[in-house]
């Protein structure tokens, strides 16, 4: 069972930041790397912007999103696989959430991913609920729409 990761999600989530650099995706993808060879799970990883390089590591494919962004994404890669019902997005997204249900995905939080990955050290002390900077994420998005 595949699963199709929220990236920009998962670092805020798990380095609490609305603005990843590029030291934070790193650290993201080195982390998830490093879980899924143990659990021999599969992933693809979507950001948004262009800062990541589309590659593949193992069981982990990274696909940056320079020209729309990572949710719009997930949603193209549900509708073009042939077995949605085999997907597990991973995100705490609502509204991502709801769109990958409605099409035949299955959903899962941040939190929840992580457990069932195991844990490796660096992002295991967030693995526990945070509280979210709900203005930092305004702010954020505000100044995506003034550009």
């Amino acid at each position: 069972m595949p699963y199709f990761l929220d990236g920009n999600n998962l670092i805020g989530r798990a380095r609490r930041t609305a603005r990843p650099s590029e030291e934070d995706q790193a650290a993201l993808i080195s982390e998830v790397a490093d879980r899924l060879r143990r659990t021999k799970a599969r992933a693809l990883l979507f950001f948004d912007g262009g800062g990541a390089r589309n590659s593949s590591m193992g069981n982990l494919t990274i696909r940056p999103c320079p020209a729309g962004n990572a949710d719009d994404a997930i949603v193209r890669e549900i509708e073009r696989t042939r077995a949605p019902q085999e997907i597990v997005v991973v995100t705490d997204d609502r509204e991502l959430s709801r769109r990958s249900r409605d099409l035949g995905a299955k959903s899962l939080s941040c939190a929840e991913f992580w457990r069932r990955v195991g844990s490796s050290g660096v992002v295991a002390e967030e693995d526990r609920e945070q509280p979210v900077d709900v203005e930092q994420w305004t702010r954020y998005f505000e100044e995506g729409k003034k550009e």
